[in-house]
């Protein structure tokens, strides 16, 4: 079992992302207005809390949707689970469709720190089902 410790989203791409108290799911959409949604496998990006934090612990000052991230989840490190793998958040239900991503022009994180986190940490999954996450909601993996 996870917690959902952040929810991030942008109006528009290019701009960082910045942090709600909730968000809306749409089905086969992704989050409601944030600019990343849209119809494709890359709907939503969720990130692990412990990687964010052993990466503030080497000096990094990064926010929650520093990486572009959506969800910030403590209990789970994304990358060591399959790809189709299904998460629950209450109405919600993800499928984790892809690990990591390539990063074509390195983002102000890497310029500074030489390093990011995103592209080998991050995954990206599709909603299958809408609704309603709120920052402290329990999510799980679905068998």
């Amino acid at each position: 079992m996870g917690i959902i410790k952040g929810i991030c989203i942008s109006e528009q791409k290019g701009t960082q992302k910045h942090e709600a108290c909730s968000a809306e799911f749409k089905e086969e959409w992704g989050i409601v207005g944030d600019a990343h949604a849209g119809k494709w496998h890359r709907q939503v990006s969720l990130l692990g809390l412990e990687q964010i934090e052993e990466f503030r612990a080497r000096g990094a000052k990064v926010e929650f949707g520093a990486f572009g991230e959506n969800l910030i989840v403590d209990g789970y490190h994304f990358k060591e689970l399959p790809v189709g793998t299904r998460f629950r958040a209450g109405d919600v239900l993800l499928e984790m469709t892809q690990i990591g991503k390539e990063c074509h022009s390195h983002c102000q994180i890497y310029k500074v720190m030489g390093d990011c986190i995103m592209p080998r940490e991050g995954v990206f999954a599709r909603v299958l089902e809408g609704g309603t996450i709120k920052v402290g909601d329990e999510i799980v993996i679905c068998e």
